[in-house]
């Protein structure tokens, strides 16, 4: 039965039986064609056994362990073992480990509130055409289901590893009385299982058994949600091929892969993971769990630049006239949904001088503060890990390329190149050894949707961060770069849990910043005190305008991390196009660290999260584990009352506003200081201004207003918004003081809201300016301008939706489109 869903209001379900056979690796072959806007080509997938969480008795236990499907055993993790490597071809960086805590595999994985529940979800995944059982109880054909959507799936077959020569140098002897069948099952288990020091020979091996032949077509079937294979006479997951390919063509209208032109018009793709994740570019795993690695091979036409999450940094290899082909890979496990690319005529800035602004460009910490030891042996499954290296944990800016289409060039130079050395050194001295050996940044079009995102390797930015000063486009680019290890070394287990990502993203974006600029101490705290009061105004707008069941960091509550027998599950309002501009769970788990590092002290909090980046690098957690191992790291009588049930009940588990928060900023509004309390004088200023006659009196002194930093004009900017009425006169006398539509985006999207709510028509212009070229952003003020009911205003709006609309991001362009119509 095809599940039919309705995008603007359904959980995002993840099919995958990942608890019967789980995807080791992928290799993937394809083509890029701009004239039909289709990749097309094979992926090989390697399985290994299937996976279940067992609850551990504490999360601060450092080696956790998995229960096998089939033999229901529990084992330890492997040791990793870091061998020496030629640094200047392989730099081992971070992945996942499918290994967790505080999980349970059994159990109901849904509540009653209109989601499915285990019966339901088995039997929707089994109701295919060919009647198979999902899970290796032998009553038909096992059937193995992958996550799938507008994908053409042409041809599946399995794969005869057992035809390529040589493998048994690196593989088991196989028995002489083994099937054909056995023995393809063996060495792929074999492969899949080879020592960390055997990468290079185990790629060289998976490169080669993906270029085997067929050796028989399988049955699939595919529906909206998913693709489902089999066998015939394959009756469990054990007798099921562990090699398969696919040959498969992606569809213009995926919502994997954006189709779009660039900021010079010419043709580009790149994919976003989101809202559905990978599953429109390549049939996967796309639950959490499934954590793998990858080898890709894309070949485009010779005027483009393919860009990939690899840990190489790809050089293209000639084919035929008139095109390259790019190789990547990936030796750490990840999971599918960040898997990233980007092919385009992107061109690699570099450094045309040294920097010449305040910022430094290497910090050089003792070890001991930047990158303590804490365990001689790492948790997660064995890979190459730089944890256990030491010369990736003294390296605190890795190698970097920048790309950008050709006109973004002086912008690059001006804004973003001389910003990362800075920052990537300053979350190395608070954190320590980066997850990933070398970084891409990609300038990408201007219908991407957000700011930034953050995948292993590369870092997407809006073309929005290059504007104004470096202000935005250094916290942007912090941001980013902690995600490296918040949302990619450590992830979360169940993907309702985003502020185990966001969150710490956002509180640590801040404290990278203060460090690459090398404030003092006490300007880092006005700073980040300023910063406070920003994401405080924006969060009261944010729970002012969405609905309280989607204010909850943890709407799954005792759920959480629960799948059903098969291994399937839901992301909750996955497929609520508003879901991705809410930034509750980033503001939120914002002020949740916030208010640990302030109650336990920052320099208990940060050296804790140093020891936490150390033990969990790898893994899948949940936040409990986090919480708990936090509040165990501290004595008894120094926890200040704090336990994980109380945390979780007043700021996971509620919608609105913590008690705690409230009482903490309505505190600091009453007695304003700093950089925050400048501004309420300022404020006051410009309410005077704004209620004086509009020709001054003679003899009276005119207004000397203060130079503000951009974060300062936010939140200026912020307080005007909330006045009644403002003259035209004093909205142009604003625009001038502080040069509003030469400012970053940021600065500017408030300008914008304070033209639309005053209806300055002077600079309508700048609005729809804004609208254009500042697309991440946009989405909230088409909603400003239609509510105002002013027929120009709404004529503004639907004019610049005319504009856009062809190229901008579907979700937005969804949310948009019912604002108007």
């Amino acid at each position: 039965m095809d599940i039919k869903l309705d995008p603007s209001r359904d959980d995002l379900p993840l099919m995958a039986n990942t608890s019967h056979m789980l995807v080791k690796h992928y290799v993937l072959d394809l083509d890029v064609d701009f004239g039909s806007r289709v990749i097309e080509g094979t992926i090989v997938l390697f399985f290994g056994d299937g996976n279940r969480f067992k609850k551990q008795s504490s999360a601060t236990q450092e080696t956790f362990q998995m229960e096998s499907e089939e033999d229901c055993t529990f084992g330890t993790a492997e040791p990793c073992d870091v061998p020496e490597m030629d640094a200047s071809t392989y730099s081992p960086q971070m992945g996942y480990s499918e290994l967790a805590i505080c999980g349970k595999g059994d159990q109901d994985a849904f509540n009653n509130d209109g989601n499915h529940d285990n019966q339901e979800h088995d039997s929707e995944i089994s109701s295919s055409k060919y009647c198979c059982d999902t899970g290796n109880h032998g009553r038909k054909d096992f059937l193995l289901v992958l996550d799938c959507c507008d994908l053409s799936v042409l041809k599946v077959e399995e794969v005869d590893v057992a035809a390529v020569p040589g493998l048994e140098r690196f593989t088991k002897a196989p028995e002489l009385t083994a099937t054909p069948e056995k023995l393809r099952r063996e060495i792929v288990c074999d492969l899949v299982a080879l020592p960390a020091d055997g990468w290079r020979e185990q790629l060289d091996c998976y490169t080669r058994c993906s270029q085997a032949p067929g050796c028989g077509e399988l049955f699939f079937d595919i529906d909206s949600w998913s693709l489902q294979i089999r066998k015939t006479g394959a009756q469990t997951a054990a007798d099921f091929p562990h090699a398969i390919r696919i040959w498969y063509k992606t569809k213009p209208e995926g919502q994997s892969v954006t189709w779009t032109s660039d900021q010079s018009g010419r043709p580009c793709v790149y994919t976003m993971g989101s809202p559905i994740n990978n599953r429109a570019l390549f049939p996967c795993q796309e639950p959490p769990i499934a954590m793998s690695t990858w080898q890709a091979t894309v070949r485009a036409a010779a005027s483009f630049v393919v860009l990939m999450s690899g840990e190489n940094s790809a050089k293209p290899t000639p084919l035929q006239e008139g095109c390259m082909s790019w190789y990547y890979y990936v030796t750490m496990p990840m999971p599918a949904s960040t898997f990233t690319i980007a092919v385009g005529y992107w061109t690699e800035m570099k450094p045309r001088t040294s920097p010449s602004g305040d910022l430094v460009t290497e910090h050089h910490l003792p070890l001991s503060k930047a990158d303590s030891r804490y365990a001689e042996t790492c948790s997660h499954v064995e890979y190459p890990c730089r944890f256990q290296n030491a010369s990736a944990a003294t390296q605190d800016i890795i190698p970097y390329r920048v790309f950008a289409p050709l006109c973004l060039e002086g912008a690059c130079q001006e804004a973003l190149l001389w910003l990362i050395p800075p920052c990537l050194s300053a979350a190395h001295s608070v954190l320590g050894t980066h997850p990933f050996s070398r970084l891409d940044i990609l300038i990408v079009p201007a219908n991407f949707p957000s700011l930034g995102m953050a995948s292993p390797h590369i870092i997407f930015l809006s073309q929005s961060t290059l504007t104004g000063t470096s202000h935005l486009c250094g916290t942007r680019l912090c941001h980013e770069i902690a995600h490296a290890w918040f949302g990619l070394a450590i992830g979360a287990r169940d993907w309702t849990e985003e502020w185990l990502s966001e969150g710490f993203a956002t509180h640590l974006e801040d404290v990278f910043w203060a460090e690459a600029q090398q404030l003092p101490p006490h300007e880092a705290l006005e700073q980040q005190e300023l910063r406070a009061c920003l994401h405080w105004h924006r969060l009261q707008d944010e729970l002012r305008n969405s609905p309280e069941e989607m204010q909850v960091l943890r709407p799954n509550k005792e759920e959480t991390g629960h799948v059903s027998a098969s291994g399937a599950s839901v992301v909750k309002y996955g497929l609520n196009p508003e879901k991705g501009f809410m930034q509750v769970h980033y503001l939120k788990g914002y002020f949740l660290l916030r208010f640990l590092a302030r109650t336990l002290g920052r320099e208990t909090y940060f050296s804790f999260l140093r020891k936490f980046v150390h033990l969990c690098h790898g893994q899948l957690i949940l936040s409990q584990d986090f919480l708990q191992m936090l509040l165990e790291s501290i004595p008894e009588d120094k926890r200040l009352g704090l336990s994980v049930e109380n945390i979780v009940r007043d700021w996971l588990e509620c919608s609105g506003i913590p008690k705690a928060l409230r009482e903490e900023r309505e505190a600091a509004d009453r007695v304003p200081t700093g950089l925050a309390g400048r501004v309420g004088s300022e404020v006051a200023k410009w309410i005077r201004v704004n209620r004086r006659p509009r020709k001054r009196k003679r003899g009276k002194q005119e207004v000397v207003f203060e130079k503000l930093s951009p974060d300062q004009i936010i939140l200026l900017l912020e307080y005007l918004l909330e006045q009644k009425t403002l003259s035209h006169q004093t909205l142009q006398r604003l625009q001038q003081t502080y040069c509003l539509q030469e400012q970053d985006a940021e600065v500017r999207h408030r300008w914008c809201e304070l033209v639309i709510k005053h209806k300055y028509t002077k600079a309508y212009e700048q609005v729809a300016r804004f609208l254009q070229e500042d697309q991440a952003m946009g989405v909230y003020l088409y909603g400003e301008l239609m509510v105002s009911e002013d027929a120009r205003q709404q004529q503004l709006a639907h004019r610049c939706f005319e504009l856009v609309k062809e190229h901008m991001d579907r979700a937005s362009a969804q949310v948009v489109s019912e604002m108007l119509f």
